[in-house]
């Protein structure tokens, strides 16, 4: 099992590093033609810090840059709400009107049927985008505070050429005190293609890929970040081409011995409402099959890799055999894709009786 810090030894079980942005939804209806948003917060690195507090109870915390105006402020409101520690934000001073610096807006419409979900985000010139290396004290993070647990990504490491410094920064001097540092590749074709596309993300991630303890993908993730392919592959979970993502994560961590854990989720998109789900995942050596979810109903599938990731790293935090870790996160992603916004609103309880095949009875 991973050799995690002690509880009593560390401020905090876990810290990300990532953008936070102000999720707009217009529920059931359309981007184009709405009147009527709902606020959500949301950012893949910062939805990982949300679950674990939330769900798991674990002391979370985030570390991020908000312009110092009223947008920030309730994106920090939300944030608290969460009861994720916010003592890591960075202020940076409002000119007016964006021009030096903004916060981000996520436009996002959850699909249905065969009307797949959409996402328009408005974060250029973002204060989280413009931090750059030295903005943020990761001795005093690290040495000082102390985290169990780091956890960034290809989301953040993606906004700019400044951005993805920090993130090997903050990977560099997490691995000096002893925090395991977990990544996700999340790639995002929309942030990537006007600074170089799958070429300069490869050469980015594969960097920071150097320090990463437990990584964690799509198969999308890992050919378009790492350069690596799954050969054969099926289209459906239940005739899935297992032989060839067993030969694609074997062939990560050998590329990478560093890594200790890759966690790959698998999905079948039927429609944007019902899709097959579940994981896999290597460690020392060995490949584990999770659950799976054959036709799992969809309300809002923004977040569910994230929440992934905070059940398999709550997992692996509390002590959990692998197989058992990964079906955390299978039934954590899978509850958090049944309600609305980025962030997961499941109880432990609830994952766990998933895990145990709990059914959706009415409770009583």
């Amino acid at each position: 099992m991973l050799k995690v810090k002690p509880k009593e030894s560390c401020m905090f079980d876990e810290i990300s590093l990532g953008e936070v942005m102000l999720r707009l939804d217009p529920g059931e209806g359309r981007i184009r033609n709405t009147r009527n948003f709902r606020a959500w917060e949301g950012g893949g690195e910062y939805n990982v810090a949300r679950g674990l507090r939330k769900c798991f109870k674990l002391d979370a915390a985030v570390v991020t840059a908000f312009a110092d105006n009223d947008i920030g402020w309730l994106i920090e409101d939300l944030i608290l709400q969460g009861g994720v520690d916010t003592r890591f934000i960075k202020w940076v001073p409002y000119d007016g009107i964006g021009r030096n610096v903004r916060n981000g807006l996520n436009f996002t419409e959850r699909g249905y049927g065969v009307r797949g979900a959409i996402g328009i985000s408005d974060r250029a010139n973002t204060a989280a985008s413009n931090l750059k290396p030295g903005d943020i004290d990761w001795e005093y993070i690290f040495g000082s505070c102390g985290a169990r647990w780091f956890h960034t990504g290809g989301i953040f490491a993606a906004l700019s050429k400044t951005s993805a410094q920090v993130a090997l920064e903050a990977a560099k001097c997490a691995k000096t005190y002893g925090t395991i540092v977990s990544y996700d590749l999340n790639y995002r074709p929309s942030l990537w293609k006007d600074i170089g596309g799958k070429e300069k993300a490869r050469e980015v991630n594969r960097e920071i890929a150097k320090y990463v303890d437990v990584m964690i993908g799509n198969e999308e993730d890992f050919t378009a970040c790492l350069g690596l392919e799954v050969e054969g592959h099926d289209e459906t979970l239940s005739e899935l081409n297992l032989d060839g993502y067993k030969n694609m994560i074997n062939t990560a961590s050998d590329a990478y011995p560093n890594f200790k854990v890759i966690g790959t989720t698998l999905r079948t998109v039927k429609t944007a409402t019902i899709n097959d789900w579940s994981a896999i995942c290597w460690a020392e050596g060995k490949v584990y099959q999770g659950m799976t979810f054959d036709g799992l109903e969809i309300l809002d599938r923004v977040g569910g890799g994230d929440s992934f990731a905070s059940g398999l790293i709550y997992g692996l935090m509390s002590g959990k055999d692998y197989q058992t870790a990964l079906n955390y996160g299978i039934c954590h992603g899978a509850l958090a894709m049944t309600t609305a916004g980025d962030t997961s609103t499941a109880l432990q309880k609830e994952v766990e009786n998933l895990m145990k095949g709990a059914g959706a009875r009415v409770q009583r």
